[in-house]
C-alpha cells in the first residue's frame, strides 16, 4: 500500500485522538470507573469504550511512557466537558511541541524528508486566533 501525503490535522484526527480516548478511558478503568461514566466523560457511546477497553479501537500505535504519564494527569483532572476539552487540548499540544505528531505523521504518511515543524507551523499552540473578528458568522 502506498501512503499518500496526510495533513497533519487528519492524523490528529483518524490516529491520535482515538489513541488518547482509548488511553484515557484505559486510565479512567484504572481508576475504577465505570463505562458508563467513561463514556459520560469522554463524550462517546458505551460500546465506543467497550471497544478500547478491549483494544479493538485506537490501538493503530502507541505512546511512550512519559505521554502515557501526561494522559493519566488528564484522565484524573477530567470531571465534565469543559475539563475534557481543556485537558485534550493540552495534551495535543504536548503531542505536536514534542514532535511525537511528526513520529505519528511519519508512520502513516507520505511526509517529504525536509518537513520540520517550525516550517509547517505544527508546533505552533492552536488556541486563540491570531486575527481579529476572526470567528464565524451565525
Amino acid at each position: 500500500m502506498v501512503k499518500q501525503l496526510l495533513h497533519p490535522a487528519e492524523i490528529e484526527t483518524y490516529y491520535i485522538l482515538p489513541t488518547l480516548r482509548r488511553q484515557l478511558a484505559l486510565s479512567m478503568k484504572e481508576r475504577g470507573m465505570k463505562q458508563k461514566q467513561i463514556a459520560v466523560l469522554l463524550g462517546i457511546q458505551e460500546a465506543t469504550v467497550s471497544q478500547y477497553l478491549s483494544n479493538k479501537r485506537g490501538h493503530s500505535f502507541e505512546f511512550k511512557d512519559d505521554m502515557v504519564t501526561e494522559i493519566k494527569k488528564s484522565a484524573a483532572a477530567i470531571t465534565n466537558s469543559l475539563s475534557l476539552i481543556r485537558e485534550t487540548n493540552r495534551l495535543l499540544q504536548l503531542i505536536r511541541t514534542s514532535q511525537v505528531l511528526c513520529d505519528i505523521h511519519r508512520l502513516y504518511s507520505q511526509v517529504p524528508d525536509a518537513c520540520q515543524p517550525k516550517e509547517t507551523g505544527c508546533d505552533e499552540y492552536h488556541g486563540e486566533p491570531h486575527v481579529p473578528n476572526a470567528r464565524i458568522r451565525y
